[in-house]
């Protein structure tokens, strides 16, 4: 067998696990059965709530209002805005530090640290929230249940403040989608809910272990750190009680910059996922080997693609490898489906599925702006007329 023909075989092989990787997790889940999160504590954590802003504070004042009408007493918000005119801001509470940097940070995690130097108090455990997020009355509480439980690391749930526009809706649906398999079906099967990039929370010490020497530009941060805190022994959490409202896409052209960004932070960190894998198996770890697996995994759209390319090029090569791809493709598509309909989804989502082939189209587009993404802009743009 040439060299080319194993490379074939295994490419297929590597993208054609990725269709039924979801419903593996979801027998895996299965068979461990439900563990119960069993509080072992009852410290009630310091939280630094950390909102980050660059260039746009339109929406700030809705989302510190969110977070202080929340039911749990014992925190401190943060502000960063980073390159923001701060003149038309004022907080009427002590539990709010505006904090405007003297240079421009353009970067999550340098606000994040200009944060943290700029704490009141030595905070127990910090929380990260986007500046167009709005927090779930119980949000702390529900992240406090699994810090009590002993994690140190926790994601949850990033569910849509705006569904109005098609864009908005099937960008929605895909975050369900990840939210279901990455998070509940993941952590449900022994290994780690992957990071979002808001509606997450930390222990400040593994925070600032994984990333304060580290300096990380562009997007990303939270691909960096949810491998930092696996590869160090750590499981991810998955708070599905603890949800952030977060805006979505909502015109085509922000759609395309953005998963650009997104795009490009998987070529950038991906390969992570092959050294933790391995890992894992060496050290017989399954949360670093699962989670190892889930890192080496393409962005949707992409194995989406490919899966259909693959299979038509074997309706030539080979008809009943082909047959073998529909099924596997058939298989994807229950799964996705059952993750809508296990998330209590809004109708206007299943409306809005008809869109799926021109949403994927643009984000083909994106893949044509990925060496140049991260200089597009470090934020997305929101208030975008969409479809």
């Amino acid at each position: 067998m040439t060299a080319i023909k194993i490379f074939w075989i295994l490419v297929q092989v590597y993208i054609g696990f990725q269709l039924v990787f979801p419903l593996l997790l979801v027998a895996i889940k299965t068979i461990r059965g439900k563990k119960a999160v069993n509080v072992t504590t009852g410290i009630l954590p310091d939280y630094a709530v950390i909102i980050t802003a660059y260039e746009q504070t339109d929406q700030l004042p809705e989302v510190v209002s969110s977070v202080l009408a929340m039911d749990y007493s014992n925190y401190m918000i943060y502000v960063v805005a980073d390159k923001c005119d701060i003149s038309n801001l004022n907080f009427d509470s002590d539990k709010v530090i505006l904090l405007k940097p003297e240079q421009v940070l353009a970067g999550n995690v340098r606000s994040h640290f200009y944060a943290i130097r700029n704490f009141v108090r030595n905070h127990t455990h910090l929380t990260i929230i986007d500046s167009d997020n709005l927090v779930a009355n119980n949000y702390l509480t529900a992240l406090t249940t699994f810090f009590q439980a002993g994690y140190e690391a926790v994601q949850g749930i990033r569910s849509a403040k705006n569904i109005d526009t098609m864009y908005a809706r099937l960008d929605a649906a895909r975050d369900i989608y990840y939210h279901y398999y990455d998070g509940e079906m993941l952590f449900g099967a022994g290994s780690s809910a992957t990071l979002a990039g808001s509606g997450m929370a930390f222990s400040t010490r593994l925070f600032r272990d994984c990333l304060e020497n580290q300096d990380i530009s562009g997007a990303g941060f939270d691909k960096v750190l949810q491998h930092a805190i696996v590869n160090k022994g750590y499981r991810i959490a998955f708070a599905e009680q603890a949800i952030v409202f977060d805006e979505k896409t909502t015109g085509s052209e922000q759609l395309v910059n953005q998963r650009a960004r997104w795009i490009n932070t998987w070529f950038r960190y991906f390969s992570l996922g092959f050294g933790l894998a391995g890992n894992g198996i060496v050290k017989l770890n399954w949360n670093k080997f699962l989670f190892g697996l889930v890192l080496l995994r393409p962005p949707l759209f992409i194995f989406l693609i490919l899966s259909v390319l693959f299979m038509l090029i074997n309706v030539w090569l080979l008809p009943v490898v082909a047959l073998s791809w529909f099924f596997a493709i058939l298989i994807f598509i229950a799964g996705f489906f059952m993750s809508l309909v296990k998330s209590d989804t809004d109708p206007k989502i299943y409306q809005s599925l008809k869109g799926i082939p021109q949403f994927m189209f643009l984000q083909f587009l994106s893949l044509l702006k990925i060496k140049k993404a991260n200089k597009i802009s470090v934020a997305t743009r929101h208030n975008v007329k969409g479809v």
